[in-house]
């Protein structure tokens, strides 16, 4: 077993994490098998010598599956939090102890929520920012509201995010809202549209910065001239010279 779980990270608990810790603890739990035993807890019959001895092997194999979830949590904890759990003898038991101890009552949850909606309502993409990254700090905050009990539908995290990214996204924003209908639409979806339109900006990019350093330049008496008609027109009105006294427009 032990080389079963050697290939998993296990996710330090301090008491500030109790709700990234869960998600990542879930996503292990089932990976080893072992979650719905976690969440209902291990059913032991009041006589076990009654069981035949399907029901005895099928009651063994229950048991390791619990005591393989124990370890799983114990190695998340430091001296101090096991002391905590110390008593509890099933994977449940723990899960659950754990759960009383840091996640808080209805009145603390209802004032965490209250600032990440907060936090929610405040996001923007920046400027420089990619939409990997921004999706990151979006999905960060909704999974922490859903943690403490807010519903949050894939429908209201696709328009928050379509209304708070960067202007230079303007356009495909549009394009998505005429295009597509955004109640059918998953995240998913939506981050793979976007990335793809991102990819095309970040070649275009060199292109245009390219042609604006050919455009712009000086003639041979240190005035600033730049081409309003395009490369390979260089008399004319096509330049724009710069202004002073003794110098025509």
């Amino acid at each position: 077993m032990a080389n079963g779980m050697s290939q998993w990270q296990m996710p330090k608990f301090t008491k500030d994490n109790y709700e990234n810790w869960c998600i990542r603890m879930k996503a292990i739990f089932g990976a080893n098998d072992v979650w719905e035993i976690v969440e209902k807890g291990l059913e032991v019959p009041e006589n076990e010598a009654n069981l035949n001895q399907v029901q005895k092997d099928q009651l063994q194999a229950q048991r390791k599956k619990d005591q393989k979830a124990i370890m799983i949590i114990h190695q998340c904890l430091d001296d101090s939090m096991l002391q905590k759990v110390a008593s509890a003898t099933t994977s449940k038991k723990v899960w659950d102890t754990l759960k009383s101890s840091f996640s808080g009552d209805a009145k603390v949850k209802r004032v965490r929520l209250h600032t990440l909606r907060g936090e929610f309502e405040a996001l923007r993409m920046k400027e420089s920012e990619s939409i990997l990254d921004y999706f990151s700090r979006v999905l960060t905050v909704v999974n922490q509201m859903k943690s403490n009990g807010e519903e949050v539908s894939d429908v209201r995290v696709i328009e928050k995010v379509l209304r708070s990214l960067d202007s230079k996204f303007n356009y495909k924003v549009v394009a998505i809202e005429e295009a597509k209908d955004i109640d059918e639409m998953t995240i998913d979806e939506l981050m793979g549209s976007l990335q793809a339109h991102e990819e095309k900006l970040l070649k275009k990019e060199p292109i245009e910065q390219a042609l604006q350093s050919k455009l712009s330049f000086k003639d041979n008496n240190g005035r600033y001239m730049r081409s309003q008609r395009g490369l390979g027109q260089g008399h004319g009105r096509g330049f724009l010279y710069g202004q002073g006294r003794g110098h025509g427009q």
